[in-house]
């Protein structure tokens, strides 16, 4: 009877092709069967520094270094450091022309922004304008990204706002608020940086795309919701973001408006969009500030949407934002990112390097020295109404349609993020988010899914029958699949899962004429691309519940990883080596051959 063969000399580097018969009487009438192959055997440490490159630095970051001499690498390695040394070389005029186009596009773009969402981080309106001018200068020497265009964000304004707020009074101590702004600031570029150095980037994908979704449009709500402050004219306001609060404390306003005058209520919700439409330039010429119109920054009408961005060098990208942070939070800067609404006009303005970025810079220095003193003529319903119009971009609803379309626990991430945010705070909702894309982690994790295959007709193939309703079972054998790592977290419902399968096909069996009874068992292993003890002591103890229903078990096709430790754990031995197969096909073929010689 011909096996595949799996040596447990863990010495050998390879295994070779070769025929192997159980019989010299029945070796002329044997398939040929390859063995499976065994990966050179690794030291201790070599494992353990394949596992930590192969985790943190996976994209190989350290390839160009390799083979170059001394001077070539210390080159290069400042041009991993300085990633503008690499693009500087070719820079000519032509360039220049389309970074001077899209840096002045963008600083059109940044100035409304910036003063806009310094209100949200409850700062002045010159801090949200060195957020545009210091970090964007480091980025573009730092960054890798030639497109990405820096400076604060909405979401990251209010929540820091938010947050900062609850310990401090910004209306009362400002000084002390500002204080503690650009310390959170250091220490948030600070977090940002160690997590790039030590290449932790990976971490920020426990966020899934469907939480950031839910949880972007929550705080675009939440964000109009403290809006209406500015726009209504309500002196008197919660401090509270959550949706409940924020409406009780509107009625409450227009309850106590109405008492005054409840047929000129609609005056006051009416005058912030008149006012926004004449423009900051008639409070300056009417000298309205004068008369209690609160103000505090320019207005610059243009809709735009806004959300942090992520690059392809994700390490590089968190060292560079992170540098910058902490530099800006020197130079009275808060904290600033990626802006997705910016990085869209730039790109399409037609940026070339990361001079845009510096061009940018320079029209907002120029602002700065300029136009300043006429920032404080800028009322608030002005500004309240741009930020509205701005977030309102933050709401995808056809992303939500197409993510309940096509995944309903996404769907719930994607909610559970939105009503956690609208209902009570964004840190709430930031925390729903993560906890619920950690959910369906761990629900795949421990719930891997399993199939029983089968082969299509006319070919070697074997597929998932309940994909494939043609691919017919093989008599006497069942052949399962299981589409994970096998850990302990789920090596139990693996073994049960299987054991069910075997059940339901002998029920059939039973139901049925004429049909064989199941006699090999085989784990098509190629999916399963890890194995811990739990996974290997599961395994065995599904052979020994097999050896009770006198089925055999064979296993087809196992990765590198798995069968080493399949050898080293001695499971080769206690089920044979010539239970080990190549392929499913291979195995389908010895199961037969085996079932023909039995008397």
């Amino acid at each position: 009877m011909s096996r595949h063969c799996v040596s447990d000399e863990l010495g050998e580097h390879s295994m070779e092709i070769n025929r192997v018969s159980s019989s010299h009487r029945h070796a002329e009438t044997m398939p040929y069967i390859q063995r499976v192959g065994m990966p050179p055997k690794q030291t201790l440490w070599e494992q353990f520094f394949g596992t930590v490159n192969e985790t943190f630095f996976s994209d190989d970051p350290y390839r160009s270094f390799r083979n170059q001499p001394r001077s070539r690498k210390f080159y290069l390695g400042l041009q991993a450091v300085f990633p503008i040394l690499e693009w500087a070389k070719g820079y000519n005029l032509t360039k220049f022309k389309g970074d001077l186009i899209s840096g002045l596009t963008i600083a059109s773009l940044a100035i409304p922004q910036d003063i806009g969402y310094a209100k949200l981080a409850h700062l002045p309106a010159e801090n949200g304008l060195y957020s545009s001018f210091v970090p964007p200068l480091i980025y573009s020497v730092l960054g890798s990204s030639r497109d990405i265009a820096i400076g604060p964000v909405a979401v990251v304004s209010i929540l820091l706002g938010n947050r900062l707020s609850s310990e401090i009074n910004p209306s009362t101590d400002a000084i002390e608020y500002r204080h503690l702004a650009f310390t959170a600031t250091f220490f948030a570029g600070l977090t940002q940086f160690l997590l790039g150095f030590f290449r932790l980037g990976f971490l920020i994908d426990f966020l899934s795309h469907a939480a950031i979704i839910g949880f972007m449009a929550g705080a675009a709500i939440t964000i109009g919701l403290q809006q209406l402050k500015g726009l209504l004219g309500i002196s008197n306001f919660t401090t509270k973001t959550d949706i409940v609060n924020v409406m009780h404390s509107v009625f409450r306003s227009a309850h106590h408006g109405g008492k005054k005058n409840n047929k000129l209520f609609w005056v006051p919700a009416i005058a912030p969009l008149i006012s926004t439409i004449l423009s900051t330039s008639i409070v300056y010429i009417t000298r309205a500030d004068k008369h209690g119109v609160q103000i505090e920054a320019i207005a610059i009408g243009r809709t735009f949407a806004s959300m942090k961005d992520y690059h392809v060098d994700g390490n590089r990208e968190m060292v560079a934002i992170g540098a910058m942070n902490m530099a800006g939070s020197l130079t009275s800067c808060y904290v600033a990112t990626g802006s997705f609404s910016r990085s869209a006009v730039n790109f399409m303005a037609g940026c070339n390097t990361a001079v845009s970025n510096i061009v940018m810079s320079c029209v907002v220095l120029l602002t700065l020295l300029v136009i300043t003193p006429l920032f404080k003529y800028t009322p608030n319903a002005v500004l309240a109404a741009i930020i509205i119009s701005a977030v309102l971009g933050l709401i995808d609803i056809d992303a939500a349609l197409h993510i309940w379309k096509v995944d309903k626990l996404d769907f719930i991430a994607c909610m559970g993020a939105f009503f956690g945010v609208v209902f009570d705070s964004v840190e709430i909702g930031l925390l729903i988010a993560v906890c619920i894309s950690l959910a369906k982690i761990l629900l795949q994790v421990t719930r891997p899914r399993t199939a029983v295959l089968g082969k299509l007709p006319m070919t070697n193939v074997y597929r998932n029958t309940l994909q494939y309703p043609e691919a017919a079972k093989v008599p006497g054998v069942l052949l399962v699949t299981v589409d994970s790592a096998i850990y302990f977290s789920n090596c139990n419902y693996v073994r049960e899962r299987i054991l069910r399968w075997l059940t339901d096909e002998e029920e059939e069996i039973m139901k049925g004429e004429n049909l064989k009874r199941i006699q090999n068992l085989i784990v098509e292993m190629s999916p399963v691309t890890d194995i811990d003890t739990g996974g290997i002591l599961a395994l065995e103890d599904l052979y020994r519940a097999l050896q009770k229903k006198e089925v055999q078990l064979a296993l087809a096709n196992p990765g590198p990883l798995v069968i080493q430790k399949l050898l080293d754990s001695d499971f080769v031995s206690l089920i044979g080596e010539d239970q080990i197969f190549l392929s499913v096909a291979d195995a389908i073929q010895a199961c037969t051959a085996a079932a023909q010689q039995l008397p």
